[in-house]
């Protein structure tokens, strides 16, 4: 039976005042996440910002309007950070795909400390590899493209490409360290935040055209009402969710250790969470179907570009293979991140078992079928958040993207930032009741 933890985890947080440590940190992360905004408006040179607004206000609904929404606005400005920190997901996914196909990789993870540490150190390489070929096709595409009789690149040219190439390179590695620091000096972890405030900058504008429709007639104030509701209650659905899980119970076997001295014999909890994927099925899958559609539209051959839009968001063909996509790649990408024969491996090797399952084998089976019911009604959620602002775009033009990817992004990062603070504040008050504990022993 799937249930959610009792504790909420925004509870403690009016007491992270409190603490000096906790207080910096928070101070430190809001600090370097100003710094990523304000790199966010610096621009590249070589560019006509005037026919690039024309061009990106061309492109909405297509991969580099999604880009552009996980950059904050900064690709379609062609700002330093332009590139954002998709190579790092990018290169992030790849290594961690490799590692299930690749028995030396997969050594490397296994490996504890030092081993994430090269992982890490290889996802950084990957980082500025895929930055350089990303940043090269970007200049490379844009030298070619006009919007509104104006070219984009003043001076097309090797030296606008190598100069576009290094700056968004060193733009994207910066994020990357500056993700890193957050995430060790800060309070979160640095590369959520980052995708984070690149999505929530982009909010007040949405509101603002919202309200700006109503107060024109184009939408009913009424429909506006109906819509903030539904933002709410879709909020509060995916909180639900992504709290919910699946406790399988775990009996360890009483054991002798140290001569008669017995331990085990106690049990506890093995959580499988009903949306073990997150938000990895519907980023792969908008980018897959999205690519070639991207691709048809920059096509001289008009039949390419109506077949192209049957696939763009809005339309029942794109939403149907969406959804079946997300279906998909929800289950492949559990796949790799839980391995049920490891997991019962791992619980027999600790003396471990489910009551009523035999170890080994028969508890691999027992977990992989669980799993399968949960990642399917996970699929099905994450499917449905993703194509309400679909399905409320395609027939009643809302011009606020409340749902789908972006607010998944938000409240799962928002939830997991609450918790380590609350976690942060937990610890801190146990150091104190330790500290206690030992100053009253030392009297008595």
């Amino acid at each position: 039976m799937a249930t959610t933890d009792a504790q909420s985890p925004f509870a403690g947080l009016a007491n992270l005042g409190r603490i000096p440590e906790l207080r910096n940190r928070i101070t430190f992360t809001l600090g370097m996440l100003i710094v990523y905004r304000i790199g966010a408006h610096v621009p590249t040179p070589g560019i006509d910002p005037n026919a690039l607004a024309v061009f990106f206000a061309q492109q909405q609904g297509t991969l580099l309007g999604m880009f552009n929404m996980f950059s904050g606005g900064a690709l379609s400005r062609l700002t330093v950070f332009a590139l954002g920190i998709m190579p790092y997901i990018s290169a992030s996914i790849i290594l961690q795909l490799m590692t299930s196909v690749f028995p030396k990789l997969e050594a490397i993870k296994k490996e504890g400390e030092s081993g994430r540490r090269k992982i890490n150190q290889y996802t950084r390489y990957g980082t500025v590899v895929l930055s350089i070929f990303q940043g090269f096709g970007i200049a490379y595409g844009l030298e070619s493209m006009q919007a509104g009789g104006m070219s984009v690149v003043v001076e097309p040219g090797w030296s606008f490409r190598m100069m576009t190439v290094i700056t968004l390179t060193s733009g994207t590695a910066f994020i990357m360290w500056v993700g890193e620091q957050i995430t060790s000096r800060g309070i979160g972890n640095g590369i959520s935040l980052i995708i984070y405030a690149g999505i929530v900058a982009n909010l007040p504008i949405a509101l603002v055209q919202t309200l700006q429709l109503a107060r024109t007639g184009d939408l009913q104030p009424l429909f506006v009402l109906f819509l903030i509701v539904m933002a709410v209650g879709v909020t509060a659905f995916i909180i639900f969710m992504e709290r919910a899980n699946r406790r399988i119970t775990i009996q360890y076997a009483r054991r002798q250790v140290s001569g008669r001295r017995m331990v085990g014999g106690e049990s506890s909890h093995l959580p499988l969470k009903v949306n073990t994927a997150g938000v990895i099925p519907p980023i792969f899958a908008s980018s897959i179907i999205l690519f070639p559609v991207t691709l048809a539209n920059f096509a001289p051959w008009d039949q390419v570009k109506v077949l192209a839009g049957y696939f763009s968001p809005g339309q029942i063909p794109y939403m149907l293979t969406y959804a079946l996509a997300i279906l998909f790649f929800s289950f492949f990408y559990t796949a790799i991140v839980f391995n049920p024969e490891e997991t019962a491996d791992n619980l027999r090797k600790y003396g471990g078992f489910v009551p009523g399952i035999r170890p080994g084998a028969k508890t691999a089976e027992y977990l992989d079928v669980i799993l399968t019911r949960l990642t399917l009604i996970g699929a099905l959620y994450v499917a449905g958040v993703c194509l309400l602002p679909e399905i409320l775009i395609a027939n009643y033009n809302v011009p606020f993207y409340f749902g789908g990817t972006s607010m998944l992004i938000v409240v799962g990062v928002t939830m997991d930032t609450a918790s380590q603070i609350q976690s942060f504040l937990i610890s801190r008050q146990y150091e104190g009741l330790m500290k206690k504990a030992k100053i009253r022993g030392r009297r008595s």
